[in-house]
């Protein structure tokens, strides 16, 4: 993993002095009085990792060192140094944040199988299948068997691998962090390429696994290179300040105070702020003052004292509510755990507050490298044999092993991985069934649908988000209730629309591949008429039912001499039918147009000043039952053979259809329009609940009236 910071690899299979395998072996065994001399360099790597870990077994991390150091023997570092001091400084970060023994033992060994002769069957056979697994974890892919693929490709690999076992990317980023830490002797070039692969994937990995130390000092290094201007002049702001009295420290002074009086244990510490959130804060309140340079952090023992500090600093201090977070109660995805509030200091400068426990702050500084091993053999009693507990596996990190499962070429997959890490943020959705689904922030119910039902997301027809209907692109948040709606279907697909709602790398690739495996067909010349639209034989006048009347219901003109007996016309806007209330409007030629009373159209033409006529619904003397017409409309999922269904439901209820109109889908919601003829209008309601059966119809209305449309 040193590529960034050696001399250029020669060929494989030709990497340096030629190596007896069998004397490395004997020396890592412990041979030719090797036992008894704990090597000097050794030394204050074993000192760090006993403080954390008293009962360590520091043989085999002597045993890993004679081993790497008579591998690498001979090679020295772009800056001149013996290549043993990179392993060595990788091992000793992950010491001072605590990782356990395999991980260290892994690290001394990292570059080994890369960098020299030894085999993964050889650190195997001396190290074991754990620390093989390690090494093998984070060993670059070669250029001359993968060419431009090797780094996106070694990234997929090494991601993989975390899935088993974090341990993997934890050496990955002490690898990288020590090589950034060296890389002035690059030239600018290389030392940008390197930094923006920081910034896109490797600092948001150390961010997901919640290994803070290593993302601040990351963030700086990269700014540094990438953004030196910048960096230069938050680097002189910060020492501006220095010399000068700090007001953080009165701060935190009266703050010991505080809590001393009310019997609270706790450590109060300043904590200064790194270059990039010194930046940050920068960018946010303009000029810096002595407070912005870093916050205050309060230590205490249980969780319950967090909020007993919380409490006497707000009824102590002037307090900012709008910086309040408890992320105890809600802890971040990469298992941050921390009360945030804001205070008004002792020179009435905002400073900001960190509370937390000793272990978590523990995991907010070490992520997953503070957790131990989590991979030590099962022992759940329902365990299988062999089988590991894997309590670290975060949400994210399961997302991302599925979809890149689907994108088997590299460019896809290198441009989806950076596009999924700059979600800086994930979301609990929860399942009305129950379950819970993780999400990046900004996801839509598109991207729920894949997370849930994989390449099944594809016949994905609505959703409910606390119990309404929404489209599917709406953005989910924080603790939404979902259902999602499938059709039955499964050769149905996703609408086009659906690559805008995408947000999450598993959408995007899921609904590319499916439109790469189903063209849309070409489109027909454009004739400049729209559309005929033809319906099944169940939906055609007269199929079914009592055919069309050439006349529908009859209104009677009530209180006129002269219109009694005048032509009546029913409005197409709103086709009223009894019982509707309904009122009249004079119109050329001497008759009298019809309107439900609740028609916008009536409100419209009274308020021109046109007068309003008093009508009555009669059926004609000696005809029977009338026949009424009436426009439906009905709100429905597109899927296949809709319109065939809806037509039959309306055709057994005894109703003829005049016409009929499809609008185009849109987010996979469509509309038909049925204008019907009814032998009797007390039939309405029936037949608008027959049709609100159909599945993928969610609602039926008269046409005019509004209707529960999603939002």
């Amino acid at each position: 993993m040193s590529a960034e910071a050696t001399n250029e690899r020669p060929p494989r299979r030709r990497r340096g002095p030629r190596i007896d395998l069998r004397r490395l072996g004997r020396a890592a065994l412990g041979g030719s009085g090797a036992r008894d001399r704990f090597p000097d360099a050794l030394e204050h790597v074993a000192k760090t990792h006993r403080a954390h870990h008293p009962g360590a077994d520091l043989d085999i991390l002597r045993r890993a060192y004679v081993f790497a150091e008579s591998s690498h023997r001979g090679q020295t570092r772009k800056s001149g140094g013996p290549f043993i001091t990179h392993p060595l400084a990788v091992t000793l970060i992950l010491a001072e944040l605590g990782a356990e023994t395999t991980t260290l033992t892994a690290s001394l060994l990292h570059d080994t199988v890369e960098d020299t002769e030894v085999t993964l069957d050889q650190v195997g056979e001396l190290f074991g299948e754990e620390v093989r697994f390690l090494v093998d974890g984070v060993t670059k892919l070669e250029k001359v068997d993968y060419g431009a693929a090797a780094e996106p490709e070694t990234f997929r690999k090494m991601l993989v691998a975390t899935g088993n076992d974090v341990r993997v990317m934890s050496i990955k980023l002490a690898d990288r962090l020590h090589n950034m830490r060296t890389l002035g002797v690059m030239r600018p070039e290389k030392q940008a390429r390197i930094a923006k692969v920081t910034r896109d994937v490797l600092i948001p990995l150390a961010e997901r696994l919640g290994v803070q130390v290593l993302k601040a000092e990351l963030e700086d290094l990269v700014f540094a290179i990438l953004h030196p201007e910048e960096y230069a002049r938050t680097r002189d702001a910060v020492r501006a300040h220095t010399g000068r009295p700090d007001p953080l420290q009165a701060t935190a002074a009266r703050v010991r105070s505080v809590l001393r009086e009310a019997g609270v244990t706790a450590e109060v510490h300043v904590r200064p702020r790194h270059f990039v959130s010194v930046h940050r804060v920068r960018l946010k309140r303009g000029e810096l003052t002595g407070s912005d340079l870093g916050r205050l952090l309060v230590l205490v023992a249980e969780d319950a004292d967090c909020y007993a500090v919380l409490g006497e600093l707000h009824t102590c201090f002037t307090p900012f509510i709008s910086e309040f977070k408890d992320f105890i109660a809600v802890p971040k995805f990469n298992l941050y755990q921390s009360l945030h509030t804001a205070i008004a200091g002792e020179t009435g400068q905002v400073a900001e507050v960190l509370i937390r426990t000793h272990q978590m702050h523990r995991v907010a500084e070490a992520g997953v490298i503070a957790l131990g091993n989590p991979y030590a053999a099962a022992e759940a009693p329902d365990a299988a044999e062999g089988e590991r507990a894997d309590p670290t596996r975060p949400g994210w990190l399961s997302r991302l092993l599925e979809w890149q499962r689907a994108a088997p070429d590299p460019d896809t997959f290198w441009t989806s991985l950076r596009d999924e890490l700059a979600q800086d943020r994930e979301i609990t959705v929860f399942r009305a069934d129950g379950g819970t689904i993780g999400l990046p922030a900004g996801s839509s119910c598109v991207d729920a649908a894949y997370a849930q039902y994989g390449q099944g997301g594809h016949t994905c027809i609505g959703a409910r988000v606390n119990g309404r209907l929404v489209t599917l692109g709406t953005v989910l948040r924080d603790g939404d209730t979902l259902q999602l709606l499938m059709s039955p279907d499964t050769a149905s697909g996703p609408s086009p629309d659906w690559r805008e709602h995408a947000r999450t790398a598993a959408a995007r690739i899921a609904i590319g591949r499916w439109f790469a495996t189903h063209p849309a067909p070409a489109p027909e010349p454009d004739t400049g008429a729209p559309p005929a639209l033809p319906l099944p034989p169940a939906a055609r006048p007269g199929a079914r039912g009592p055919a069309p009347t050439a006349r529908g219901p009859v209104a009677v003109v009530c209180d006129e001499a002269g219109l009694a007996d005048a032509g009546v016309r029913l409005a197409g806007c709103c086709t009223p039918v009894p019982p509707d209330e309904v009122t009249g409007f004079a119109v050329r030629g001497g008759a009298v147009t019809v309107h439900r009373a609740q028609c916008p159209a009536v409100a419209r033409m009274t308020t021109a000043g046109r007068r309003r006529i008093t009508v009555q619904w009669r059926r004609p003397d000696g005809s029977g039952p009338g026949d009424f017409r009436v426009t439906l409309r009905a709100e429905s999922f597109s899927r296949p053979h809709l319109l065939a269904d809806l037509t039959e439901v309306i055709a057994a209820e005894g109703v003829a259809v005049i016409s009929a109109a499809v609008e185009p889908p849109y987010e996979q919601r469509v509309r038909h329009t049925y204008t019907l003829q009814l032998p009797d209008a007390a039939h309405l309601p029936e037949l608008m609940r027959a049709m609100r059966r159909v599945p993928g119809v969610y609602d039926v209305g008269r046409a005019g009236w509004p209707v529960a449309a999603p939002l």
